[in-house]
């Protein structure tokens, strides 16, 4: 029985699609706020449920524009709430709090015009669409929600800055997620100190509201489920239609031929993925790639079944000692929830 391929997918988004799907992907279609279960012993998740009430509260009493704004954004004072009247919001904890759920369910919250999408995605927007015509798009929504807020590079730091002056000027309100306190963004992954004004200027455009506590994908379950043999593999494969199979390294060659926004495209419609021969990535830009492969897998809920190495050790411990060890770590939480997802929905044998 012939199984698909990944490999074999060749996903191209279209310049006019860029903006109309910029929009929460599937796992997150019917979060809200009120369904977000705050964790008892970590009291800065109730209060994030509040402050992201209020900013929506906010955002849909101001309408489509404002202009002649003064005094954007700024930190969270000692009174302890986000900020009345700040157009900004930053969501700011470690990976596995929930902070895709709030920022999702503030976007579900606000009227539209309004745009979700991750920071790689929005990069790819203005590079598709031009600078110019990306803000004079973007400029008409009341809302842009950025999840995975991440500053890789030189050039990344100073398009989003522009590109958030220019939004924020048309009355833009801004919403994003990220690990790393805006002040903190770029630190450890280039010379930081050569872009200390570009990046200061991003961190004075948000309010920080900490959202602390454990992963919840990993409470009393640590590790992920054993690699499947080979056999078991190729037979979850066959069993399961429309799923797909493909070899660990040509997989990463064929991530490499695409622009990670098109990741998502790429599984959409999959009902599980399985990849042969898991080993640690041999460098950095194909751990990266790995990582934006698994944040749209778990976007999407896609199970996954793997063979050969575990995938807690699809990072090398030299990555996970660098700049980008949290990305790196979140990756592995959500491929170990998929894979769990994977035995829970059709448990199969490792022999």
């Amino acid at each position: 029985m012939a199984v698909e391929k990944l490999t074999e997918r060749r996903p191209e988004i279209g310049a006019d699609e860029l903006i109309t799907t910029l929009v929460p992907p599937p796992r997150f279609d019917d979060v809200r706020l009120s369904t977000y279960i705050p964790n008892p012993d970590e009291p800065s998740q109730a209060a994030a449920i509040t402050d992201c009430g209020a900013f929506a509260e906010r955002v849909g009493a101001a309408g489509a524009k404002r202009s002649g704004l003064r005094g954007l954004f700024g930190r969270r004072g000692s009174g302890g709430d986000a900020g009345d009247g700040k157009l900004g919001l930053y969501l700011d904890g470690g990976f596995g709090v929930g902070k895709t759920h709030l920022l999702a369910s503030i976007w579900h919250a606000v009227p539209g015009p309004k745009s979700y999408g991750t920071f790689v995605e929005l990069t790819h927007v203005v590079g598709a669409l031009g600078f110019g015509e990306a803000v004079r798009r973007l400029s008409e929504h009341r809302l842009l929600a950025i999840d995975e807020f991440e500053l890789d590079d030189p050039g990344d730091t100073m398009l989003v800055g522009r590109l958030l002056k220019e939004l924020t000027a048309a009355g833009v309100f801004v919403a994003a997620t990220s690990n790393t306190l805006p002040d903190k963004l770029g630190e450890g992954r280039f010379a930081a100190e050569d872009f200390l004004r570009e990046i200061q200027a991003l961190s004075a455009k948000f309010g920080v509201v900490r959202v602390d506590g454990p992963d919840y994908r990993h409470r009393g379950l640590p590790e992920p489920p054993a690699a499947l043999s080979e056999d078991t593999l190729l037979a979850s494969a066959e069993q399961r239609p429309g799923s797909t199979l493909d070899d660990f390294d040509a997989l990463c060659e064929h991530l490499a031929s695409l622009h990670p926004s098109a990741y998502g495209r790429l599984v959409d419609g999959v009902p599980a993925v399985h990849i042969r021969g898991i080993r640690a990535a041999d460098d950095q830009a194909i751990a990266l790639r790995l990582v934006a492969l698994a944040d749209r897998l778990y976007d999407r809920a896609i199970p996954v079944l793997v063979s050969g190495g575990s995938l807690d050790a699809l990072f090398t411990p030299e990555m996970l000692a660098g700049g980008y060890r949290k990305k790196y770590l979140r990756a592995v939480s959500r491929l170990t929830a998929l894979a769990r997802d994977a035995e829970a929905s059709a448990p199969v044998s490792h022999g």
